[in-house]
């Protein structure tokens, strides 16, 4: 009965190493996903913050076009336009005043 005993306990125990190996295994293999979605979410985050300043930049120069000085550089330099002559301006009356004249 004892080389009974002694297989089964051998048997138990080479289970129990077995198991306790592919545990750890499996602890280092999610040990280093983790270390590598760390690696990952490092790299986006830096993306983000350039993807960041480069909008900030975009902006900044989108609202310089919009100012009247640039607009009147651009008209003046690149397009060839100068202010127009005062025989060149057509006053528009508004609508209200039309109506009310009768027109």
């Amino acid at each position: 009965m004892t080389l009974k005993r002694a297989r089964v306990f051998l048997i138990h125990w080479t289970l129990a190493v077995v198991a306790a190996s592919l545990a750890f295994v499996v602890h280092l293999a999610m040990r280093g996903r983790t270390v590598a979605l760390g690696y990952e979410l490092g790299k986006a985050r830096q993306e983000q913050a350039r993807l960041r300043d480069v909008k900030r930049v975009h902006e900044l120069e989108a609202a310089s076009y919009k100012t009247p000085e640039r607009v009147e550089i651009v008209a003046r330099s690149l397009l060839g336009m100068e202010p127009p002559q005062p025989d060149r301006i057509v006053p528009i009356r508004s609508r209200g005043a039309a109506k009310s004249r009768g027109e």
